[in-house]
């Protein structure tokens, strides 16, 4: 389950970073056409920047959504450990001794 998680964290991680190349990308084709004259041209562009804000109003949320999750999760994980030190012990023992083997394998 937890694995679930940190797969769709990195997902939207990963989503974030690809919306931020293209808001990059539009806005430097916007600045490269600006010297285009012409009702469509105009027009396009007004609509694009548009959509860009829209989207990066969208982005800043989305971030925030998952800098607010990842908080929640840094929070619950220490109250955890908190109240389970000798769990979280046999836990990192464990995971310990897993990594250890996988690095002797190589």
């Amino acid at each position: 389950m937890d694995s679930n998680n940190t797969s769709a964290a990195a997902s939207k991680e990963k989503l974030m970073e690809d919306l931020r190349l293209v808001v990059a990308d539009a806005e430097e084709l916007l600045r490269a056409t600006a010297n285009q004259a012409g009702e469509g041209a105009v027009a396009a562009r007004a609509r694009i920047q548009e959509s860009l804000q829209v989207v990066k109003g969208r982005l800043a949320a989305a971030e925030t959504a998952v800098i607010e999750r990842a908080r929640q999760a840094a929070k619950v994980t220490d109250q955890y450990v908190h109240d389970n030190p000798w769990q979280s012990i046999g836990i990192s023992a464990c995971a310990g001794v897993i990594v250890g083997m996988l690095i002797a394998r190589r």
